[in-house]
């Protein structure tokens, strides 16, 4: 059979362990996303940016580590995120390799320049103009013609569910997207437009994006139990908390090298009491797992908190891509989740700590016999890639 089906190789990287993006979406990706909103050379006065070499460079490394999930949007870097993910993706010929994921509803020309700024109000949103005009502009930036993911970038309460939903599903139709995907919306919403999706036989969300990290964990309050009973993977963004998840160490060497940090989520790059609490907390579970950096701590985290999760891992640096690659290796045990949920006290507000939740609510405390629960699925477990440590 060898000769018909040879051997695979081991994979080079936790990267190259692929999973089912959802119950909902039969698809296999890698457990890490690249998150592309450093990629392009636009955004170089705010957040940061990189040229098309540096850019390249990044999205080879991740590819040749096992990477095939790739986030970018239809305004980040000005267009040129996705850009150079397209120019990149035709000069290598991996395109179909890929799982690229994009979005819509951002107005992708408000810093062209353009003296009718006022004329560009049909470029934002969620309705159907918005969506055409953006998926074609899409697809030519990624030289591509097709869409492997297409997220709704954020819920404008003002798009009915009902027109949304319906142009949603005539491009996957069309064959122009596979999946679709929404982010940075009510739960809600969500709920009411997977529901409109099933009654009319047209395609729902199979993936919600949105911020979610150890130390701001609103996830769990709405967005973990709809995208659970709704079939949907999670794609948490700002994972590493804005880059603020540094030990003291590394804050005192950016504060004297006049390096600082990113200030996207925050005015202030520098860490505050309860923040540097926090990253103290990932320190001592790192030593205690034998990991080499908290940041992979703190993806790890997410990983083991639900299933059907895949981190958005950005940033500029090579060096650092790899390095959190170790959070695919990482077990931690339930006493050091608990431990670091600790630190930061949370409030799962009403009516979750009012009637509890899925494991322990209101027919365990007011019932007068004892409960036999079937056990919830569980992450996939982290494995050691001693292959790929020989090889290198």
């Amino acid at each position: 059979m060898d000769k018909i089906f040879p051997a695979r190789p081991p994979p080079v990287s936790g990267l190259g362990r692929y999973r089912r993006l959802s119950p909902r979406a039969g698809v296999h990706v890698s457990p890490i996303q690249l998150g592309a909103m450093s990629i392009g050379d636009q955004w170089h006065d705010s957040l940061g940016s990189m040229d098309k070499q540096a850019s390249f460079a990044l999205l080879d490394t991740y590819f040749d580590k096992g990477g095939n999930f790739i986030d970018t949007a239809n305004n980040y870097q000005d267009g040129s995120s996705e850009r150079f993910i397209g120019e990149w993706a035709e000069q290598r010929g991996i395109r179909d390799r890929l799982f690229i994921a994009t979005k819509y509803s951002n107005n992708w020309k408000i810093r062209e320049p353009d003296t009718l700024k006022t004329h560009q109000i049909l470029y934002l949103g969620n309705h159907s103009k918005s969506l055409k005009l953006s998926v074609e502009q899409s697809l030519k930036n990624l030289r591509t013609s097709y869409i492997d993911l297409l997220y709704v970038h954020w819920w404008d309460f003002q798009t009915s569910i009902e027109e949304m939903m319906n142009a949603l599903h005539n491009l996957v139709t069309q064959g122009k997207v596979l999946y679709l995907g929404v982010s940075d919306s009510p739960a809600w919403a969500v709920a009411q437009a997977n529901q409109y999706a099933r009654d009319h036989n047209l395609t729902p969300f199979v993936v919600y994006q949105g911020s979610w990290n150890v130390m701001e964990r609103d996830f769990e309050r709405e967005i973990i139990p709809m995208a659970r009973a709704n079939g949907m993977a999670l794609a948490p963004f700002n994972v590493l908390a804005g880059g603020k998840i540094r030990t003291d160490a590394e804050e005192e060497r950016r504060l004297k090298s006049g390096e600082n940090g990113r200030t996207v989520f925050s005015d202030e790059w520098r860490r505050n009491d309860r923040e540097r609490a926090v990253c103290a907390a990932l320190e001592k579970v790192a030593a205690e797992v034998g990991a080499k950096h908290i940041t992979s701590v703190a993806i790890a985290y997410v990983l083991h908190k639900t299933i059907n999760v895949f981190p958005i891992i950005g940033g500029r640096k090579t060096e650092h891509l790899i390095a959190n690659l170790e959070a695919l290796e990482i077990t931690l045990s339930d006493e050091q989740v608990a431990y670091l949920e600790s630190v930061v006290p949370f409030d799962l507000g009403f009516p979750g700590n009012f009637i509890g939740n899925e494991t322990h609510g209101m027919v365990d405390f007011m019932g007068m016999n004892v409960l036999e629960r079937v056990s919830q699925p569980q992450p996939a477990k982290p494995r050691i890639h001693k292959a790929a440590e020989s090889s290198n």
